[in-house]
């Protein structure tokens, strides 16, 4: 994917233009064990809410490609016959409702994974009613070339905030604020299929680390079958 098609997708993840309509996810401890699961409909949620939960959705397609954002490539051999890109469709084509399909991936990522503390695994389905654009360029909102069907997954670390001061204005008065757990930026995480020239890729994923020194290889073997590819720093030392 290049810059263009990543921004495009970007501009989705916005209350007036997502189509995603709930989020699938689980809560794991420290211990790799699952805390709780949950479905949540958007549509309960509040405006701020809803910002707040497509704004970490949307890390996932941030940084830099080549570095945080890198292109993962399926085999035909894999495409036509392999588990890992066969779970991928399954849950892409469900729209996250092939319930043996999410506690697989669930269990995937768990077991391959490593980071402090706990985190929360956030999966969701969009279908994007790609724009028309002529020959030219021009963008025909009215015209559709195609449905692009997609999963999006979000790996993010739940830490827990430090005791502080604060100042409530309605009572006019400080108290103290306890600490309280929250959902941080995602640290890991990918877009299936890949979105190449105004259409699906399925021989592709575009995959994201926060961190460009450590692309979590064990993840990358288990969920896409793959060899890594050299991170930002051996990049740079070749």
């Amino acid at each position: 994917m290049n810059e263009k098609e990543v921004a495009e997708l970007r501009r989705r993840f916005r209350q007036d233009r997502s189509g995603i309509s709930h989020v699938r996810g689980c809560y794991v401890n420290e211990n790799r064990e699952i805390v709780s699961q949950f479905d949540q409909p958007l549509g309960v949620m509040t405006q701020e809410e809803n910002e707040k939960i497509l704004g970490l959705l949307k890390r996932t397609l941030s940084g830099t490609l080549g570095k945080n954002l890198l292109d993962i490539t399926f085999t035909t051999q894999q495409v036509v016959h392999g588990e890992e890109h066969k779970l991928l469709m399954a849950l892409r084509s469900s729209e996250l409702g092939d319930e043996e399909a999410i506690q697989a991936f669930f269990q995937k990522v768990i077991s391959s994974v490593t980071l402090e503390g706990n985190y929360m695994i956030l999966l969701v389905h969009d279908a994007y009613d790609v724009p028309y654009r002529s020959q030219g360029g021009d963008k025909q909102d009215d015209a559709s070339s195609e449905v692009f069907s997609y999963i999006l997954c979000s790996v993010c670390p739940v830490k827990l905030t430090k005791p502080a001061l604060s100042y409530y204005v309605q009572q006019n008065e400080f108290h103290n604020r306890t600490a309280d757990w929250v959902v941080a930026p995602p640290e890991l995480g990918f877009l299936f299929p890949a979105f190449e020239e105004r259409g699906a890729n399925v021989h592709r994923a575009l995959y994201y680390t926060r961190d460009a020194g450590n692309l979590h290889e064990d993840f990358l073997r288990l969920a896409f079958g793959t060899q890594p590819p050299m991170n930002a720093d051996e990049q740079k030392e070749t």
